[in-house]
């Protein structure tokens, strides 16, 4: 074992150490609050509904450590085991043609992954989900869901994928900066479509039937400058009894939907405040924002992998292919060791937006109403209100309760 594989396997066992840690603090913090609800939400929320976040946190991270499991165990086989390299001349044997073999390889590996990871997701769908009362798929519905998945992997997945291929191996040395306006223009336009083409496919979107609801929404839109091409109802219980609400799409195709679930949980002024906040999210450029951050990071990360393909690297990784869509697809696998250290500030910035997004709806709507609609959303949705402050700063996309709640009461 030369030094640099003995490196990259420290990495790997340092990076699922501090994943496992950072879990096991979480449920130990839930578990030891299990017994008593905290006191900003001790009036709202009973013993029984926190017992039952807590339970549900702790099953979540249980899976989850498995899944940590397993997921280093996929990047060793595909790795160090010599997996991508059995597969990249399976590859071969199949076709020597450039775009095929990557599209083969990269197909092979989804499909392998995916039926290795099957057993987890079915046990999260039809036990944990289950148990806790959330879920309302079937197997039926299970399977299409996986089919469809499938086939727009077919439809869309493989022609970007053969357009980045082919840039790969024609655009010389700016090979990177090509695929990255390829891969930014394709983001784009998959934006621009999924509202309208795409989710359909999975979900049924009908317009908002409740009329004096309606009125409500377009006088906030309207006084706003916000211009949609509709509001829409998802049947979001077909899958489970989550809730949740969401602005999707770009220009014209812009849409605002909410599941049939929240619908059914909120009031009027509740649901106004929850769009208040979404709306808040646009009207401080948080989209625009976001768009412009993730397209830099693709840059880096294109040019990263120029470095990595041109490097030593691949070969001390159990990977002696030099075609550089193995390489690529090699360096995919392995970023998330070194990613995984950039999620505090991801994590930070996008908790910020959400402070701000608050902020917009507590001028625009009731901040009162918006507290009352985010404790039914974590009844509703079983979210623990007493996470561990360490995870939840690394780890959390949204503030913890007691810090978005305290916020939205400040005078």
């Amino acid at each position: 074992m030369n030094t640099t594989t003995l490196i990259f396997l420290v990495l790997v066992l340092l990076w699922i150490s501090i994943r496992l840690y950072l879990n096991h603090r979480q449920l130990v913090h839930v578990r030891n609050h299990r017994n008593a609800v905290p006191k900003p939400f001790d009036e709202t929320i009973s013993l029984a509904e926190h017992k039952k976040a807590a339970d549900y946190t702790n099953a979540k991270g249980r899976m989850s450590n498995l899944s940590l499991i397993l997921e280093v165990l996929l990047l060793l086989l595909w790795t160090s085991a010599g997996g991508l390299q059995w597969l990249s001349s399976l590859a071969i044997s199949f076709s020597h043609h450039y775009i095929v073999h990557g599209l083969f390889l990269v197909t092979g590996l989804l499909l392998i992954s995916s039926v290795i990871q099957l057993p987890l997701t079915l046990w999260n769908t039809f036990n944990i989900e289950k148990k806790f009362g959330f879920n309302n798929t079937d197997l039926k519905t299970f399977i299409i869901d996986r089919i469809k998945g499938l086939i727009l992997f077919a439809a869309i997945g493989l022609p970007i994928l053969s357009l980045i291929f082919w840039l790969l191996q024609q655009a010389g040395d700016l090979w990177w900066i090509y695929c990255w306006l390829a891969w930014t223009g394709f983001g784009l336009l998959l934006g621009w479509a999924y509202p309208t083409f795409i989710a359909p496919l999975f979900n049924k979107f009908s317009e908002l039937e409740d009329r004096e609801l309606l009125e409500k929404i377009n006088t906030l839109l309207s006084e706003n400058g916000f211009n949609s091409s509709g509001v829409f109802v998802m049947d979001g219980s077909k899958r489970s009894s989550h809730g949740n609400a969401y602005f999707t799409g770009f220009g014209k195709s812009k849409r605002i939907v909410f599941f049939d679930t929240l619908l059914e949980s909120l009031s009027h002024e509740q649901i106004i405040a929850v769009l208040a906040h979404e709306l808040g999210h646009f009207k401080r450029k948080h989209i625009v924002k976001g768009i412009i951050v993730n397209a830099v990071i693709t840059l880096i990360g294109f040019y990263l992998v120029d470095q990595f393909i041109h490097s030593q690297l691949p070969a001390t990784l159990g990977v002696t292919d030099t075609s550089q869509i193995t390489l690529l697809i090699l360096f995919v696998l392995v970023s998330p060791i070194l990613s995984f250290y950039l999620q505090p500030i991801f994590s930070w910035w996008s908790r910020k937006n959400e402070f701000e997004a608050d902020e917009f709806a507590k001028q625009k709507s009731s901040a009162t109403d918006l507290v009352s609609a985010l404790l039914q959303m974590y009844k509703d949705n079983a979210s623990s209100l007493t996470p561990d402050p360490l995870y939840s700063r690394i780890y959390y996309s949204h503030p913890p309760a007691h810090e978005r709640i305290a916020a939205l009461q400040q005078v």
